[in-house]
C-alpha cells in the first residue's frame, strides 16, 4: 500500500529553568548537537551562592553548639555519677543528689536539641546546594540515543527567567517517526513490524527504511482514519520533523499472481467478474472471479486461472456473449499502449491483456 504522511521527532522535550534569575549564558543554539547531561547554560548565581555560604556557616555554628552541649553533658553525667556514689554513702543529702540528677537530665536534653539543630542546618545546606546547582542548566534524559539536537530556542542571554521558563527544545532524530493515517478499509492490514520504504519530496532520489512501530487501537469517528507510526532509520539526520513523506508498505507477497487492470472487474447478477475478450469470435465472455490484493492499478485474481485479454472500458454495454470491436493495434502490444485506444473505444468493450 502507498500512503502519505509527515515526520515527527523520535522524542522531544523542553529544557526549562529550575531556578529564577537572569540567564547569564546560553551555550547552544538551534541545530547544535547535545549530549546526555551536557551543560547548556548558566543562570546568574550570586544570590544562590550567598544563601549557600550562609547555610554552610549556620551548619558550622550548629556543630560548635553541639560540641559544647556534648561537653556539658559529659560533665553533668560525671557529676551525677559521683553524686550517686556519695549519696549511697550518705555523704551528701538526697536534695543535692536530686540537683545533680536534674543537671544531668538538662544537659542530656540540650545535647539532643543541639544534634537536631545540626541535622536541620545540614538539610538547609543541602537544599541551598541543590538550588545553587539549578543555576547550571543541563539537558538530561533517560534511554534513547546519546546525542540529540537543539530544535528551538525560546529565550536569549540576559532574559530574566522564572521557574519553569522554557529555554530550548531537544529533539531525537534517529530514529525519526513517520505518521500516516489510513482509512478503515486498510486498517486491518497493518501489523507492528511490517517493513516500509519511505521517500521524502524534499530529498529526491533517496529511499529510507522504516518499520511499523505503533498502530492506533481506534479509528477516529470523524475522519474514519487510524493513526499509524513508523520508525525510520535516519543516521545522517537528513530527514527533519515536518517533512512530507510517502510510505510504501508491503502487506503480502504473491509470486506468479494473475493480475488484471483495476478497471476490469464488474458485477453482473450479484457476482464480481471480468469480461474476457475472445479474439476469434470477437465476443466478451463474463467470468466470475475471486479478487485478492489491489495495488498500483492492478487487481489480483485468486481464481479461476485466467490469461489473455479482458475488457476495461464499455462494461455497461456488455453482457455475456456480447460482440466487441478490437482496438486497432498489433497483437502482442501491452495493455494501455496509447490514449488513442481509449478514445476509439466508445463502442462496447475495450480489451486489455491480463497477465501474471
Amino acid at each position: 500500500g502507498r500512503y502519505t504522511g509527515s515526520l515527527q521527532p523520535g522524542s522531544k522535550f523542553i529544557v526549562a529553568s529550575r531556578a529564577a534569575g537572569r540567564l547569564k549564558s546560553l551555550l547552544v543554539n538551534i541545530g547544535d548537537p547535545v549530549g546526555r547531561d551536557q551543560l547548556i547554560g548558566h543562570i546568574a548565581d550570586d544570590e544562590y551562592r550567598f544563601k549557600f555560604d550562609q547555610a554552610r556557616a549556620a551548619v558550622e555554628v550548629a556543630r560548635a553548639s553541639l560540641a559544647e552541649a556534648r561537653s556539658n553533658y559529659q560533665l553533668a553525667r560525671k557529676e551525677f555519677e559521683r553524686a550517686t556514689v556519695l549519696g549511697g554513702r550518705r555523704i551528701i543529702s538526697p536534695s543535692e543528689l536530686e540537683v545533680a540528677q536534674s543537671r544531668f537530665k538538662a544537659a542530656e536534653a540540650r545535647s539532643h536539641v543541639a544534634a537536631a539543630v545540626v541535622a536541620e542546618r545540614e538539610a538547609m545546606l543541602r537544599e541551598a546546594e541543590v538550588r545553587l546547582s539549578y543555576t547550571r542548566i543541563r539537558a538530561s534524559w533517560e534511554g534513547g540515543s546519546e546525542a540529540r539536537v537543539v530544535g528551538e530556542r525560546f529565550v536569549d542571554e540576559g532574559t530574566l527567567l522564572a521557574v519553569n521558563t522554557p529555554i530550548i527544545s531537544i529533539l531525537e532524530l534517529d530514529p525519526i517517526i513517520g505518521v500516516i493515517f489510513v482509512i478503515e478499509r486498510h486498517y486491518p492490514r497493518f501489523r507492528v513490524g511490517q517493513e516500509a520504504l519511505v521517500t521524502a519530496d524534499a530529498i529526491p532520489g533517496r529511499t529510507f527504511t522504516g518499520r511499523v512501530a505503533r498502530v492506533a487501537p481506534l479509528v477516529k469517528e470523524a475522519s474514519r482514519q487510524a493513526r499509524v507510526e513508523l520508525t525510520i532509520s535516519n543516521p545522517e539526520l537528513v530527514l527533519k520533523p515536518g517533512m512530507f513523506i510517502r510510505a510504501e508498505i508491503e502487506f503480502g507477497h504473491r509470486s506468479g499472481a494473475t493480475l488484471v487492470p483495476v478497471e476490469a472487474p464488474v458485477k453482473r447478477r450479484g457476482l464480481q467478474g471480468v469480461f474476457k475478450a475472445d479474439r476469434e469470435s470477437m465476443t466478451a465472455r463474463f467470468i466470475p472471479i475471486s479478487p485478492g490484493l489491489t495495488e498500483g492499478g492492478l487487481v489480483e485474481v485468486l481464481k479461476p486461472a485466467l490469461s489473455g485479454y479482458v475488457v476495461v472500458l464499455g462494461h455497461h454495454l456488455l453482457e455475456d456473449g456480447s460482440p466487441i470491436i478490437w482496438p486497432g493495434r498489433r497483437p502482442g502490444r501491452t495493455t494501455g499502449d496509447s490514449a488513442g485506444d481509449q478514445a476509439r473505444s466508445a463502442r462496447p468493450g475495450r480489451p486489455s491483456e491480463a497477465g501474471k
